[in-house]
């Protein structure tokens, strides 16, 4: 499932982001959400999020 629509996101579900700094190389790094940063109800790049790890990026796959 992609991660365009904020109403698929809940905190403490697992999901894979992308970084800002491998925006380019689309590298993704896996974690469970702990805040929502979008305030809109869809963004076309994935929803931005703050990992529990406190790395910030968006969404682009929801691991299940």
């Amino acid at each position: 499932m992609e991660g365009t629509r904020r109403a698929d996101i809940r905190p403490g579900i697992s999901v894979m982001v992308e970084l800002a700094e491998h925006k380019r190389t689309g590298k993704l790094t896996g974690g469970k959400v702990k805040e929502i940063l979008t305030t809109s109800p869809n963004h076309p790049h994935g929803i931005k999020v703050m990992l529990e790890s406190g790395l910030v990026g968006r969404i682009k796959r929801i691991v299940r």
